[in-house]
């Protein structure tokens, strides 16, 4: 693995993912995660739902990024005179339509325009418009810019849906840290078995679609909270 993928993958890169707590913050809050058990559950639960989609879409991205570097829009099916469709806008309108929440939707957003903006800064460019993508969709690009496969950008949207909550949980409930990368390292065949699964050829629209309505309803509630330490 080269430098730029270990700088794109840390998780201490500057991409706002600090900021945010992956639902978490609301299942504190509302006590359904209180203790390291509660957060594997809730990390399990989120490898069997949504994090199956986001691995999907970064391992789409990757090959996307390897077929079409530049954004080129495809003609029409059929209809060479058309107006040419833009891959890049169909895989994120795809995941957007995934994606019920307006308070989760807006996060990705945010998280794929901090991750834009390290892409830029570790001189690996991001040209397919838009300056707040969904985040998975700029995550898969960027490891296919750096060298890696649409196998590792699946595995990395599927960790990142794990240790993004863990992370948060840490100074939410004040656990031992020590104790959390123990069970996140449990979670690892979890991992490998989403990224696995979730890595699948094939137009957009046949990418997975697994929901979680819980996690859904978390999002938009957190909203309504009069003190938040993250964003989402």
């Amino acid at each position: 693995m080269n430098t730029l993928l270990l700088l794109l993958l840390d998780t201490r890169a500057p991409a706002g993912a600090h900021h945010h707590s992956g639902g978490m913050e609301a299942a504190v809050g509302t006590g359904l995660v209180a203790g390291l058990s509660d957060l594997e559950n809730f990390c399990q639960t989120r490898l069997r739902t949504s994090a199956r989609v986001t691995a999907a879409f970064a391992a789409a991205a990757c090959r996307l990024q390897a077929d079409f570097p530049e954004r080129a829009p495809l003609p029409a099916p059929g209809r060479p005179d058309a107006p040419r469709a833009d891959p890049w806008a169909e895989l994120d309108a795809e995941f957007d339509a995934r994606t019920p929440s307006p308070a989760m939707r807006a996060a990705s957003r945010q998280l794929g325009g901090g991750l834009v903006r390290l892409l830029r800064s570790l001189h690996l460019p991001w040209a397919h418009g838009g300056t707040a993508p969904h985040h998975p969709i700029v995550l898969g690009a960027g490891i296919h810019l750096a060298g890696g496969s649409p196998e590792l950008a699946a595995r990395a949207a599927a960790l990142s849906a794990c240790a993004g909550p863990a992370s948060a949980a840490v100074r939410l409930l004040g656990l031992d840290p020590f104790a959390v990368q123990g069970m996140l390292a449990r979670l690892a065949p979890g991992i490998d078995e989403c990224a696995r699964r979730a890595d699948l050829a094939g137009p957009p629209s046949s990418l997975p679609a697994d929901g979680a309505p819980a996690l859904d309803l978390l999002a938009d509630f957190h909203l309504t909270s009069e003190v938040r330490l993250f964003a989402s």
